[in-house]
């Protein structure tokens, strides 16, 4: 019952590493893509005394990936009946070029003050419109949102690590006896600790085939893609050929790798 009690002790702490591990996979991804969307949906305003050609902004600065010209139409169809045909055509000659321009990222608040005073050393251009306040609390939210995720991650897969640690050492104190005993017949250090890479073995591919099995589960409900695509985002939560070896990866790996360490330890004290 005891060895019972560690096998899941030992599972449970690796599956929890991988869960958070797969979690924060998807949450990094939904933050590229809101980022993506951000990028896309974000643009810079810029007035000119005259016509300048779209290739001309990417020159000024190299972060710049498109210029739009914004036709005045709607406004001057809207004066129409109140103006004179001719006036309007004069108005459509003294009128000041508009021009929406597009990113190739989504900028911190540092990029966008460099862009903008590129943008007016140009002689011709007298005006640049960045919405700066909007996009500084959207970045900084974005950037609260990325460190949050990161330091709740790390703290979980720090403590979980610490407690596959003592169940491993505690297998290692239940089985000293036997090694010993190895160890005075000239057994290598590899074959007296066989059990103990077993047991770090076989509860890694237990942990990850729980946890790969939920998440493909959870992959065939979609209510995370729901969820996720309410807010406009489409992410792939789950991939069983590429999450699914990188977790089995990563519990085999990092098992193997504590397991290796406690009998380093315990070949030090002796």
């Amino acid at each position: 019952m005891k060895s019972i009690r560690n096998h899941l002790s030992l599972i449970i702490a690796l599956a929890t590493i991988l869960f958070t591990i797969q979690v924060y996979m998807i949450i990094d991804r939904s933050i590229t893509a809101y980022e993506t969307n951000l990028k896309n949906d974000y643009s810079i305003i810029i007035v000119t005394k005259k016509e300048l050609k779209a290739d001309l902004f990417k020159e000024i600065d190299k972060r710049i990936e498109r210029a739009e010209e914004i036709q005045p139409d709607h406004v001057i169809k809207s004066l129409k009946g109140q103006m004179k045909a001719k006036n309007i055509e004069l108005l459509k000659l003294t009128l000041p070029k508009f021009y929406r321009v597009h990113l190739d990222h989504y900028p911190t608040p540092d990029e966008i003050s460099k862009i903008n005073a590129n943008l007016l050393k140009h002689p011709l251009i007298t005006r640049v419109e960045d919405f700066a306040q909007n996009h500084d609390l959207v970045y900084k939210l974005l950037l609260l949102y990325k460190k949050v995720s990161t330091i709740f991650a790390l703290v979980i897969f720090a403590v979980t690590t610490l407690l596959i640690l003592k169940e491993l050492k505690i297998w290692q104190l239940q089985h000293s006896e036997r090694m010993s005993i190895m160890a005075l017949f000239g057994a290598p250090i590899w074959l007296r600790s066989a059990v103990l890479y077993r047991l770090a073995t076989v509860d890694a591919i237990i942990a990850s085939l729980l946890i790969n099995g939920a998440f493909f589960l959870l992959l065939q409900y979609q209510w995370i893609e729901q969820q996720l695509n309410t807010i406009g985002i489409s992410i792939e939560i789950y991939t069983p050929l590429n999450d699914g070896l990188i977790l089995t990866t990563i519990a085999l790996s990092l098992s193997l790798l504590l397991a290796t360490l406690v009998i380093m330890g315990h070949k030090e004290e002796v």
